[in-house]
């Protein structure tokens, strides 16, 4: 009882230190509806934290977003993935907010962005920066429209609180957002890890899933281990908000042995540079293999996240013959409701003999070196510390396809896969492409640089890569409307592109010969162009456009249609 109050006053200290460092009245919510999370920050996305919350917008889009606080607009991007439609505002406290997955700007800034797009004939920006006299704001301005851009999978607003200098990102519930929250975290399932070859548990060298029991409202508790040596444990485990279903991440995760804190991991903060880190920070072997992500409660050496605090021996128990230990590992969000698992150890050496045995290769990869293997007619290099140890990679080359290893092992670094193909004809070259065939059905094309003798990617994950041809054309269709028909009364044109091969690579439509900006829901396959953003002369007109995939395959459609233009 007196440990519980400790660690109560101990999170209630925290959170007053915090609060006395992120102001907690300086920003508005940036929408004008009660917050309600869809996603937290620093939950665990693939490959990196999550670098804001996701608010939900009601499951609609066009909800007004405005500013938080007075500033400026520093910076504007518009990109079919990612943020899509994104905006950053500078303010004069030293922090700067991001508002992404918008449908469109505010009118000046709208009518700004539009400009670049249709002197670069491009619906992507890149990044525009602005000096603080361009566009200033002011507290509660709407400077946006909520909506379903870029990599998102349903109308919500990504929102970030970063601090101007470092870049380094902020908890936003830090900074006085109050969604409510009354749920303890849910513990899905516990691992235990031997780490290293003489660890022993239950007798044996091998991981073990603990079934848990739910013994009480964020209470639970497992059957007691035997184990000897260095071991470690993982948590899969989530959160859930008030009034959302949204299966979202916690805020803090600690381990206590026997009453004494050995490992603290919370995201109060961090930065872009270590989010990678992630695959490190998890059970990488198993997500990858059974799309679950297990929270080891141990570090690894070479994990260089900056979100751990007071380790003892990085989180790894060293468990002795004949001693017994409790172990509890505590979950809680950011409101402080907690859960936990008691975990009864028994220190027990093994009567097992052991056997080191070890998977060899030709192919020994020493992470420190720069590596690089052949193989027939495919070369993998791989730059010094790609790998975070050392390893035997399984490395050959079957019916042609390039087998580098099982895609269950985390990269730091890109490392380049390059095939020869000077048996191929000019003709048959134009039509190949790299392609991930870890599922064969579906090959997953590989950004593919070539020259006259070669074609090389460079990519992060392991796994089974082959030469694939793509002789189809992309196929284009027209949306509620017909060749030569009268389409007065309709504001957009719709065309439906998609791509069986390669996939899309660019489009380019006009109209009586002139470039017209068409925005790509590549989530419904969907351009649409807006007649509002250019008047037409006369009421004949045609519309043409051109689609191309990754090869080069080209297909292109024109029609006419006819429209009264309305002052």
């Amino acid at each position: 009882m007196k440990q519980t109050f400790l660690l109560f006053i101990i999170f209630i200290t925290f959170l007053s230190f915090s609060q006395e460092k992120y102001p907690e009245d300086y920003f508005r919510n940036p929408l004008g509806i009660p917050t309600v999370l869809a996603g937290t920050f620093g939950e665990l996305r693939s490959n990196h934290f999550h670098s804001g919350i996701d608010i939900k917008t009601q499951g609609k889009e066009g909800l007004k977003i405005y500013a938080a606080a007075e500033g400026y607009v520093s910076r504007i991007k518009v990109a079919q993935y990612g943020f899509g439609k994104a905006i950053y505002i500078t303010h004069p406290n030293g922090f700067t907010t991001v508002y992404a997955h918008l449908s469109k700007y505010s009118d000046t800034i709208q009518e700004y962005v539009k400009a670049i797009q249709y002197k670069k004939e491009d619906y992507q920006t890149g990044n525009l920066f602005f000096k603080k006299d361009k566009f200033l704001v002011k507290k509660g301005e709407v400077i946006a429209f909520s909506g379903d851009t870029g990599s998102s999978g349903g109308p919500h607003l990504h929102y970030e609180i970063r601090n101007t200098k470092t870049e380094h990102i902020l908890n936003p519930l830090f900074f006085g957002l109050k969604p409510e929250d009354t749920k303890p975290p849910i513990f899905q399932s516990l691992k235990v890890y031997p780490l290293n070859n003489t660890s022993r548990i239950n007798n044996q060298n091998k991981n073990f899933i603990l079934p848990l029991k739910n013994i009480a409202k964020g209470k639970y508790s497992v059957d007691r281990i035997s184990a000897s040596g260095s071991i470690g444990f993982g948590a899969s485990v989530f959160d859930q908000l008030d009034k959302a279903p949204n299966k979202n991440g916690i805020y803090s995760l600690e381990m206590l042995v026997n009453g004494k804190r050995f490992y603290h991991h919370d995201v109060e903060t961090f930065s872009f540079a270590e989010s990678k880190f992630i695959n490190l920070h998890i059970d990488y072997p198993h997500y990858k293999k059974y799309k679950r992500k297990y929270q080891k409660t141990y570090k690894e050496t070479a994990n260089k996240l900056s979100t751990y605090e007071n380790l003892i021996n990085n989180g790894k128990l060293n468990i002795k013959n004949g001693l017994s230990y409790t172990v509890e590992i505590i979950a809680k969000d950011y409101k402080g409701n907690t859960s936990s698992i008691k975990i009864p150890v028994i220190g027990k050496e093994s009567n097992s003999l052991f056997t080191e045995q070890k998977d060899t290769t030709a192919f020994k990869i020493v992470a420190k070196n720069f590596q690089k293997f052949k193989k027939e007619n495919v070369t993998v290099a791989f730059p010094k510390n790609t790998f975070y140890k050392d390893l035997y990679l399984d490395f050959k080359v079957e019916k042609g396809v390039a087998k580098i290893h099982t895609p269950i092992i985390p990269l730091d670094k890109s490392f380049t896969l390059t095939f020869d193909v000077s048996k191929y004809s000019e003709a048959e070259k134009q039509q190949l492409y790299i392609a991930n065939v870890e599922n064969s059905k579906y090959p997953r094309f590989q950004y593919t640089r070539k020259k006259d003798s070669t074609f090389y990617t460079t990519t992060k994950t392991l796994g089974k890569y082959s030469l694939v041809t793509d002789n189809h054309k992309p196929k284009i269709s027209l949306l509620y409307f017909k060749d030569k028909q009268w389409i007065s009364k309709r504001n957009t044109i719709k065309v439906k592109i998609s791509d069986i091969g390669s996939g899309i690579k660019n489009y380019r439509a006009t109209i009586d010969g002139k470039w017209v900006l068409m925005e790509y829901n590549h989530k419904k396959r969907i351009l649409t162009y807006n007649f509002s953003d250019k008047k037409l002369v006369g009421s004949k007109h045609i519309f043409k456009i051109v689609v191309s995939d990754n090869v080069g395959n080209t297909n292109t459609l024109s029609t006419t249609f006819f429209k009264k233009q309305v002052n």
